[in-house]
């Protein structure tokens, strides 16, 4: 029941958005100063709910302070680096394909706690380095969302800056509430039990995640637009059910016309 409850608290309030900033932010945080970055930077850590899943899987089984805080770092660290360097670079990824890549580390996560790796290796993976690295992962994504704004170029250090304090703030204030969960959790007869459905739950979490994205990506009719929203999405299938291709191929039910392209069918 708890990781039930904490999946649905965690997935729902921005599946249609993938964690995007809304219109009402952006002009939010165009009007504000720093302190309205950081304030977009919690609320978007705090419904990003695949990187919250992924922080979940990784505080899962961890028993003392030390060994949450020296996880978290790591994963702090790697975000921090990629987050900060990629904006000041202006360096993007296409958001589907970054989100479906974060997607998978859920999965991977989730697997990790299972024991998955240990069935086919001798030692599985060093997970502190596996979850530094997917934090350059996640940061890359956050980063990417970021850039989605006009940040300017007098006093982008610390636009960033803040962004990236309020990325921690809201990781710090969802890790209080999923610590003392599965502290609470784990003094009960039932942690063993369910510990394995629920990391398996992860990885159904991570796979849908990962699907949703690249439905998403395939359905992208512009290189910057969000096709993924009910209008864009209805838009795209209107649109491949009036083609007609006279040679279809694996996939082409997901390829658009150009705009002229319908004068070239003959009449029927």
């Amino acid at each position: 029941m708890l990781i039930k409850t904490l999946f649905i608290v965690l997935l729902l309030p921005s599946l249609a958005h993938a964690h995007g900033m809304s219109e009402a932010e952006k002009l939010t945080i165009l009007e504000g100063g720093n302190l309205q970055f950081l304030k977009i930077g919690a609320t978007h850590m705090l419904t990003g709910y695949d990187h919250l899943l992924f922080v979940f899987g990784i505080v899962f089984f961890l028993t003392t302070f030390m060994d949450v805080v020296k996880y978290i770092t790591a994963f702090t660290i790697g975000h921090s680096i990629t987050l900060i360097s990629a904006t000041l670079m202006g360096i993007t990824v296409n958001y589907y394909l970054i989100d479906a890549v974060i997607a998978l580390s859920v999965c991977y996560i989730g697997y990790e706690n299972i024991g998955g790796f240990r069935k086919y290796f001798e030692k599985s993976p060093d997970l502190i380095w596996a979850v530094f690295i997917f934090g350059l992962i996640h940061g890359l994504g956050l980063s990417t969302r970021l850039q989605q704004l006009p940040l300017g170029e007098e006093g982008i250090v610390l636009r960033i800056l803040s962004f990236n304090l309020g990325i921690e703030l809201g990781q710090i204030a969802a890790l209080c509430l999923m610590v003392a969960l599965l502290f609470k959790w784990r003094h009960t007869k039932s942690f063993l039990q369910i510990s394995t459905i629920s990391n398996n739950g992860l990885i159904y979490a991570g796979v849908f995640l990962f699907l949703m994205q690249m439905h998403g990506y395939s359905h992208t009719i512009a290189p910057d637009e969000f096709g993924f929203p009910e209008d864009s999405h209805s838009h795209a299938h209107e649109k491949m059910e009036s083609q007609t291709p006279q040679a279809p191929m694996p996939g082409s039910e997901y390829r658009s016309l150009p705009d002229n392209s319908f004068s070239e069918i003959p009449d029927l």
